[in-house]
């Protein structure tokens, strides 16, 4: 959800990558129904799995939760978002976790782009 909101919201200001310590086999049908419902199309993405160049490449890394699964590069910016995970939850318990990552994302971005 943060790397389609945050290439929604960029329109193209900062590149976004995406990827997990452990990726599912797919993309959380009730997430994609919740970010169809902002507008946001999940249906060609799928999940990733994170690797070390990835993190090298960044200029600020937003993990979630991934602990020692995450490498770490001195000098890189990290931000931990402590989230509720969305799996096995229903539309309504993802939304509120859709928009508390919606604003986490804008406030983000305000800041790489001032």
């Amino acid at each position: 959800m943060a790397a389609a909101l945050l290439h929604h919201h960029a329109a193209g200001a900062v590149r976004v990558t995406s990827a997990g310590s452990e990726p599912a086999d797919q993309v959380n049908p009730v997430v994609r129904e919740v970010m169809a419902e902002i507008g946001i199309d999940l249906a060609q993405e799928f999940p990733k799995k994170l690797t070390t160049d990835a993190v090298e490449a960044a200029d600020v890394v937003v993990t979630m939760g991934c602990g020692d699964a995450c490498p770490v590069f001195p000098g890189k910016r990290y931000l931990d978002w402590q989230l509720t995970d969305p799996a096995g939850r229903s539309a309504a318990e993802i939304r509120p976790i859709r928009d508390d990552i919606d604003a986490r994302v804008r406030g983000l971005l305000a800041e790489l782009t001032r």
